[in-house]
């Protein structure tokens, strides 16, 4: 600047005395000397060394870096994570698993429980099977696990139907039979909703099987058992093979009051063997794991009394004289018992095709909830998205962070 003005550095006073002495018409040699003069500015600030390039620390980088990875990690980590399939979503008046895609029609007339399992296994994970290699293989599975030798043509009983469920979907379903329709019903929908898995039930006195898919109600039955239920949606495998407006089986997913259910949801009959569940209203349910709490106190047993030996008297021995033989002595026989009746057949006592995992719902040990296994997947595991979001956020901050430390090195 050669206006007047004060400058800012050293070398903008050099280029203003050159250019006023250029000005003056000097010599070669008196442009050197005044330069020169210039160089040897009495201003000590004109003497001081130069200024480098500037070069910033690596390790100040990566300290930043790793700073905005911390902060970016805390901050998506601070939003609501996405809920997973167990979680208890909001109550809005009433719940709806099913969603499109799920649905599938059984393959044959036998495989309803096959198909209702390949159902439900596509609501719980997510998927959308409908092959007839997964019924087949759901159906031989429940058959080899039945409680009951039931001829082929009679399909899946309550405790195969179970077993497979517990194989397929999830390790917490279990037989319930129920004294009465509105203790099925109130039971089936407290489990759904806590566990947010579907119910399978028994229609038609169990010569059919439907899927719970939701229902509506005027409170949440997770919360009080002061609730009513007003509404149910049910999905039955068999349409599309046989498709009714009203009956077996409807649309999927078709809501039906508890009235109209009645009539769907009957008293469990078999007529070839009487089972464990006749007369009972029978559903296979998750049932949802109890509130952890003390335990039941352990009753004492009882002290049985060891009865004391009393002294028996040693008879003394007398002398037998032998008889004498004679040859037409026969010894008298000796009195035999008589003969008793043998037991009857039970239908109850017909043992099982093979060794089932659920007991039967008579025993008070049926209805106690199982521990809970999810069952594998054969899926990449599944993490929340604030945290795999995080972990992206801080990986590519510190590739950031190194690439640049690289950058100012070279």
């Amino acid at each position: 600047m050669c206006d007047g003005g004060s400058p800012v550095l050293g070398t903008e006073s050099a280029s203003c005395i050159v250019e006023d002495h250029r000005n003056r018409l000097m010599t070669p040699a008196q442009s050197v000397r005044a330069v020169s003069e210039v160089a040897r500015s009495r201003d000590p600030r004109h003497h001081a060394p130069m200024v480098g390039p500037i070069r910033r620390r690596p390790g100040a980088r990566l300290a930043l870096a790793t700073v905005l990875a911390v902060v970016s990690f805390g901050l998506l980590g601070a939003l609501p994570a996405t809920p997973s399939a167990d979680a208890l979503s909001r109550w809005r008046g009433g719940v709806d698993l099913y969603r499109s895609g799920v649905f599938t029609t059984q393959k044959t007339w036998l495989w309803c429980t096959a198909a209702d399992v390949q159902i439900m296994r596509n609501i719980v994970t997510g998927g959308a099977d409908h092959t007839r290699a997964s019924q087949q293989r759901y159906f031989d599975y429940m058959r080899a696990h039945n409680r009951y030798r039931i001829p082929l043509k009679d399909g899946v009983d309550p405790g195969g139907w179970a077993a497979g469920l517990r194989r397929y979907v999830d390790r917490r379903y279990r037989v319930v039979a129920s004294g009465s329709f509105d203790a099925a019903l109130r039971s089936a929908v407290t489990n759904l909703r806590k566990t947010n898995r579907p119910v399978g039930i028994t229609v038609a006195h169990g010569n059919h099987a439907w899927v719970l898919t939701g229902f509506t109600a005027t409170a949440d039955p997770a919360k009080t058992s002061r609730f009513t239920v007003t509404s149910v949606r049910v999905t039955g495998p068999l349409y599309g093979l046989q498709s009714r407006s009203y009956g077996y089986d409807m649309a999927p997913d078709r809501k039906l009051t508890p009235s109209q259910l009645r009539g769907f949801f009957t008293r469990w009959h078999y007529a070839g063997v009487r089972m464990a569940w006749e007369g009972k209203w029978v559903s296979i349910q998750p049932v949802a794991a109890a509130p952890a709490g003390a335990p039941p106190p352990t009753p004492k047993p009882t002290v049985t009394p060891r009865p004391t030996p009393s002294a028996t008297p040693r008879p003394a021995a007398t002398v037998t004289p032998r008889p004498n033989p004679s040859p037409n002595a026969s010894p008298s026989p000796s009195a035999s018992p008589a003969p008793t009746a043998a037991p009857r057949a039970s239908a109850q006592a017909i043992a099982p095709a093979a060794a089932i995992a659920t007991p039967g719902p008579a025993d008070a040990a049926s209805f106690e909830p199982m521990p809970f296994n999810p069952p594998a997947r054969p899926a990449a595991i599944a993490l929340p998205s604030w945290l795999v979001l995080g972990l992206l956020g801080a990986a590519g901050l510190v590739l950031l962070g190194l690439y640049t430390t690289r950058r100012a090195r070279s």
